[in-house]
């Protein structure tokens, strides 16, 4: 049966959520807050052994948090969450439906190919220490182009940019640029919801000098701010900088709901 998670659930689902990934799990930082905003579902039989969250922005939905207990993986319960998203999406009258997965998940690319999701973009995840630094020369900007940007991350998920947000993201000073060589880089600053002091980074890169300057820039304004954490996102690979460290490469996936 697949229903609405409660609070409840929450120690039985962490029992099979502990050991994810080699360093463990961040569903224990992030079950309150979906549990709040809705579309947290569980798969249960007699105990819960499944989990996955949808969220929804505007002509689109997000798939996140797929947890299945191990005990009961390859009997089709992930196929059955992301199926019951997507209903959920086409009675909201979603278009699309996304989701991220690690270049080296075979079982879950395998799964999502199943769908018919399709390898849209390939993301590369970096953190970047703070630090003093004054070496950068960068400006905010007032406007975007939306057909050359029309996604950002925030949170851990691709969102629409649109004229609202974007205003937004201009009035706070969020989107900054790089141009000292006629190669403008461009990054859109977003705080984490889920974790504090945590600073999440889209980046377009345009030259190497460029993004030395954004990346020196981030390191100064994470000290000024007081962030412990630099979580950059760039489908373009980045030239090696002080403190920055590669982590993981994941492909998004998209999949029409019409």
């Amino acid at each position: 049966m697949i229903r609405d998670a409660t609070l409840n659930d929450k120690i039985s689902v962490l029992k099979f959520c502990k050991n994810t990934f080699s360093w463990g799990d961040y569903i224990q930082d992030v079950w309150n807050y979906w549990l709040s905003e809705g579309n947290l579902l569980l798969y249960e039989k007699k105990n819960p052994v499944g989990i996955c969250h949808v969220h929804y922005s505007e002509n689109q939905i997000w798939i996140e948090g797929i947890r299945i207990d191990p005990a009961f993986r390859k009997q089709k319960i992930a196929t059955s969450l992301v199926n019951r998203c997507e209903i959920m999406g086409r009675k909201n009258n979603a278009l699309f439906s996304y989701m991220l997965i690690d270049t080296n998940n075979t079982p879950s690319l395998f799964m999502a190919k199943s769908l018919n999701y399709e390898i849209f973009q390939t993301w590369n995840f970096y953190s970047l220490l703070p630090s003093f630094n004054s070496n950068y020369v960068v400006t905010f900007e007032k406007s975007l182009n939306l057909e050359k940007f029309p996604q950002f991350v925030k949170s851990w998920r691709w969102i629409p940019l649109n004229t609202k947000n974007l205003s937004s993201l201009c009035d706070e000073n969020r989107i900054i640029q790089s141009d000292v060589d006629g190669n403008p880089s461009i990054a859109i600053l977003t705080d984490s919801e889920h974790f504090d002091k945590t600073l999440i980074v889209t980046l377009f890169p345009g030259s190497s000098t460029s993004v030395f300057h954004i990346l020196s820039f981030l390191q100064n304004h994470a000290i000024k701010k007081n962030y412990e954490r630099i979580q950059i996102l760039s489908k373009t690979n980045l030239s090696a900088f002080n403190s920055l460290e590669e982590k993981l490469t994941f492909y998004l996936m998209k999949k029409s709901l019409n």
